[in-house]
């Protein structure tokens, strides 16, 4: 799904904005983006562009855009912009860093360790201007866990930010230790620091889907599915951590109904955000719909995908092929 970039699975979380487009025009961009309604938001901002290209708040959220859509030259190109007409804004450069790494995963190895680069030198300005910027913080320190030293990452580079991260988000400091505490196979310190998270966190659901991760990744399936299905519970609003649990289930091949089931309530939901874009659910919804034999709906799926988003290049056609899509 698009919360995960690079190869790493770097949460993306909503960015706020400081206004430099009126909130006339602001405002329906940004409901939009967190409905995925990817043409309306680009028509709206071409058409802003068009009268004022150096408006650098409309570069970066059509950046956002074209992010949401995995078109990464388009979103790096307006990206850029936004970081040379405003260079001293941490959001942009956080955004810029996001693009270099959206593109990094479609590259060869070369030139994903150039884009790497990009991507710490992108991260590590956004948290120098705005050292409480949490979401540059974190995203930093998920990539200097996940890049090697010779990309620009490394795990001391990571305790480093986890420090920092403490006055700002401690239950993100506690996940991202928790996450070095993994690259070091120290797995009983990364599981107790993933469950200290759940106990710090106020609405535990993000941590919760975190532990779930962990488990994931140590093929311990039964306690992933038991995580899960504790993120949903913590989040009765069924916001984004819906179709994060959905796509575990998925990728480890059980409880598919459940799963469909929690896509659907996560787009039937007023919690749906910029990080998790309804055209991208509605496409993983399609394909689950299709294995289990519900071509129907998933033809009607991957519809309601294209009128949200058109330049989205739905993953798994070949797959849908046999249904007529």
């Amino acid at each position: 799904m698009l919360r995960r970039f690079l190869s790493t699975g770097i949460l993306v979380a909503a960015t706020s904005l400081s206004w430099a487009l009126s909130p006339a025009i602001g405002t329906p961009v940004l409901h939009d983006l967190n409905l995925g309604q990817a043409d309306d938001a680009l028509q709206r901002l071409n058409a802003v562009l068009a009268q004022t290209p150096s408006d650098a708040e409309a570069h970066n959220l059509r950046c956002r855009v074209y992010y949401q859509e995995e078109l990464w030259d388009p979103a790096i190109g307006d990206c850029e912009m936004a970081v040379r007409l405003d260079p001293n804004n941490s959001n942009d450069h956080l955004w810029l860093g996001r693009a270099y790494g959206l593109k990094a995963q479609h590259v060869s190895i070369i030139s994903g360790y150039k884009l790497a680069h990009k991507v710490a030198a992108e991260f590590q300005k956004a948290a120098e201007l705005d050292p409480r910027n949490k979401e540059a913080l974190a995203d930093l320190g998920e990539f200097d866990v996940e890049a090697p030293s010779v990309a620009g990452g490394g795990l001391n580079k990571a305790a480093a930010v986890a420090q920092q991260m403490q006055a700002v988000d401690p239950v993100s400091a506690l996940t991202l230790e928790a996450r070095i505490a993994e690259s070091r196979r120290d797995h009983v310190t990364a599981e107790a620091d993933y469950k200290s998270a759940i106990a710090a966190c106020p609405r535990p659901s993000g941590p919760w889907m975190d532990l779930a991760g962990f488990y994931q990744r140590r093929k311990r399936i039964p306690d992933m599915v038991a995580a899960a299905r504790s993120a949903v519970a913590a989040d009765p609003k069924h916001g984004p951590v819906l179709v994060d649990a959905a796509s575990a289930l998925a990728k480890a091949g059980v409880d598919q109904p459940i799963a469909i089931q929690w896509l659907q309530q996560y787009l039937n939901s007023r919690a749906q955000r910029e990080d998790t874009p309804a055209f991208a659910v509605r496409a993983e919804l399609a394909r689950l719909l299709q294995e289990q034999g519900d071509f129907t709906g998933a033809q009607q799926q991957l519809a309601a995908a294209h009128a949200l988003a058109s330049g989205y290049r739905i993953p798994g056609t070949n797959v849908a092929s046999r249904a007529g899509l």
